[in-house]
């Protein structure tokens, strides 16, 4: 074990630092500081030697330049079991460095408020970042705290081990200090990138160990924030697949989330259900009516507050996780009724632009697909044009098209998910599952309307569809056989709208 005899502590953030500061006093350590930090511990009726005593140096460049010097790094650097080292220490008058405590500028909260870019340049440390990889490569003979998080499990050997540090302290530490620099020039990197970047970078500090992967014999990890998210209320611990489940089940309801009480149920990813009716509860009972077989152990999301009628009619039903913007408080009750449900209350969180994914030996990133069509966006090409309520079933079926997995067919009227088709190989064989679905659960599609994520490429879709009584038909356009499929609305008295965009999903 080392004892910490000196320390020098320069942070930007104070918050907590006089628990540290009083300890460290108390054991007797001599600290070193810089600028604003040296006249808080000096508030703190603690002596402190100011950094400038040290090198012979004032701080310079509007406070650029503090800690650049061979009296600091030297003292952080020399190798105590090292002869060579200790003499030039010895000759050089410069002590040793047991303790640093310092931070990094806040880089990333300055770009996201919107700063000008000199403002966000003199965000990025020089001297701090410098500072910590110097005691983090010397973690044999130095204790390196990057951060205010870390005070308490400082505090705790400080007081444990009355000033002693374990090698295996100090490498944990180290290993912290790492991970916190090279997240810091990442987003520097990504800052400058600008989104044209020439290589990937992407760096999450948060991590959550989860019970497995997709299936039992795979490991699964979690990195990212999930309390950013969610308040979890109640339940199990968050899986694998409920993770994927419920990322699906956000960017579908937030589709609706200016709309009326939206209900929907995910399974695998895909909408089994979806309405949005005047009430919740009838949101809910129409949702749940789309595929009520699915519905068992699915995902249930909702963009309202769930109100008592509405939670006595999902409690009825076994699900995996229910996700609102809140509960009343006799709603909450009901639902916690269930040991394992997981009840989450979303929070307000913005989400990434970008998506990633691993490929071969690389990795994919795409912009994300925020497109949403509009009456605007729309393009009527058949002799009979649609009508308003038909244009509204058309808009609401593009909307699950967009996060329903590839190739896809989905019928909706009345702002209700009637059926559809998922993850075929064949448009028409999605076709084909969407008839069958909607007649197994009852549903006359007469005077309904049908979505496609990607074009046509013949007619054989809208005519299979003009024969179970869809009258609209919603899709992208971009074959070269288009117009055989609008003569055959023409000529079948079916209204067809053409958006532009293309909604694969894989």
């Amino acid at each position: 074990m080392i004892k910490i005899k000196n320390a020098l502590v320069s942070v930007f953030y104070k918050d907590n630092l006089e628990s540290i500061i009083q300890k460290l006093n108390e054991l007797g350590v001599t600290i070193y500081s810089t600028g604003g930090t040296q006249k808080f511990i000096e508030a703190q009726g603690v002596a402190v030697t100011p950094v400038e005593e040290l090198t012979s140096y004032p701080s310079i460049l509007g406070g650029r330049v503090k800690t650049l010097h061979p009296k600091i790094f030297g003292g952080i650097l020399g190798r105590r079991e090292l002869d060579s080292d200790q003499a030039q220490l010895a000759e050089y008058e410069i002590p040793e460095l047991d303790l640093v405590i310092v931070d990094l500028y806040p880089f990333e909260e300055t770009v996201s408020y919107g700063a000008s870019e000199q403002d966000v340049i003199e965000k990025i440390d020089i001297g701090g970042i410098s500072l910590i990889r110097a005691a983090a490569k010397n973690f044999k003979d130095v204790t390196i705290v990057s951060s205010k998080n870390q005070y308490g499990d400082l505090l705790e050997i400080l007081t444990e081990k009355e000033g002693f540090t374990t090698i295996g302290e100090r490498k944990q530490f180290a290993k912290e200090a790492f991970n916190i620099s090279s997240h810091y020039d990442s987003a520097i990197f990504n800052y400058f990138c600008d989104g044209d970047s020439h290589a990937f970078k992407a760096s999450i500090q948060n991590s959550q160990v989860l019970r497995y992967g997709e299936n039992p014999h795979q490991k699964g990890v979690f990195y990212g924030n999930l309390n950013e998210m969610f308040d979890k209320l109640h339940g199990k611990e968050l899986s694998y697949n409920n993770l994927l489940d419920i990322d699906a089940a956000v960017n579908l309801i937030d589709e609706f989330n200016t709309d009326k009480p939206t209900f929907a149920v995910l399974k695998h990813n895909n909408a089994c259900g979806l309405a949005t009716r005047d009430t919740l509860v009838d949101a809910w009972k129409d949702a749940l009516a789309g595929d009520p077989t699915s519905a068992f152990g699915g995902i249930l999301i909702t963009n309202k507050t769930i109100d008592k009628a509405t939670a006595e009619e999902v409690n009825k039903l076994f699900c995996e996780v229910v996700i609102s913007t809140g509960y009343d408080t006799d709603a909450e009750d009901i639902l916690k009724s269930k040991k394992n449900r997981v009840l989450l209350k979303r929070k307000e969180a913005s989400l990434p632009a970008k998506q990633f994914r691993t490929i071969l030996n690389g990795v994919l990133e795409q912009d994300k697909d925020l497109k949403v069509e509009t009456s605007a966006d729309l393009t009527t090409v058949t002799i009979k044009e649609p009508s308003e309520s038909e244009i509204a079933d058309m808009l609401f079926a593009n909307k699950l098209v967009k996060h329903t997995k590839s190739n896809t067919i989905v019928f909706a009227r009345n702002n209700q998910l009637l059926s559809s088709g998922t993850g075929q190989t064949s448009r028409v064989d999605a076709l084909n599952q969407a008839i069958e679905k909607a007649n197994k659960f009852g549903f006359d599609l007469k005077g309904a309307s049908m979505a496609s994520d990607a074009f046509f490429p013949f007619p054989d879709c809208v005519e299979i569809a003009d024969k179970v009584g869809i009258t609209a038909v919603i899709q992208p356009g971009g074959s070269i056989k288009d117009q055989q499929s609008i003569d055959y609305c023409n000529n079948n008295n079916l209204a067809m709208v053409l958006t532009g965009t293309r909604h694969f999903k894989h």
